[in-house]
């Protein structure tokens, strides 16, 4: 017997649904047996089939979020005077971000969708120091620890995502 995908290649194997005559090369082992490519039907999960549509209610949901999160990052600076007050909200704007995204597409998943929420954490960073009457203390000497702060809330967003 000759595979049906590829004539060259004998084989005794037959797809368990449709008795066509397969090889070891195109054979898709699955809980029920070995099946034809056609029968097996590899789909992705409908959780990362992402359209247009998705990712642009992401994006605006996303920069929704990150606005208003950057207000409430700014009001948070402006009453508490702690030097490393980023440290601690950069992660909770991440995580905002990354569920209300999350939540917006139902729950879809994947790498585009987790760049989108990571890209809204870092938005909303410069929006909390573009509003008027900023933190006393000087933006340079907290860089880094705001850039770790960042690094968190990203991280966290990927996670709400993935």
């Amino acid at each position: 017997m000759k595979c049906a995908a590829h004539p060259e290649i004998e084989t005794s194997l037959r797809c368990n649904k449709c008795g066509k005559p397969i090889c070891p090369k195109c054979m898709v082992p699955t809980p029920v047996g070995a099946r034809c490519p056609d029968c097996a039907r590899l789909n992705r999960l409908p959780t990362f089939s992402i359209s247009t549509r998705t990712y642009l209610k992401a994006l605006g949901t996303g920069l929704g979020t990150a606005i208003i999160c950057g207000i409430i990052w700014w009001m948070a600076r402006r009453w508490v005077p702690f030097p490393y007050l980023n440290l601690l909200l950069a992660p909770g704007v991440g995580y905002v971000v990354g569920e209300i995204v999350s939540r917006s597409v139902n729950r879809k998943r994947g790498t585009g969708l987790a760049v989108v929420a990571s890209l809204m954490v870092v938005l909303s960073y410069p929006v909390s120091y573009l509003l008027p009457g900023r933190f006393s203390l000087s933006f340079m000497n907290f860089m880094y620890v705001d850039l770790l702060g960042l690094a968190l809330g990203i991280l966290l967003a990927i996670n709400r995502m993935r």
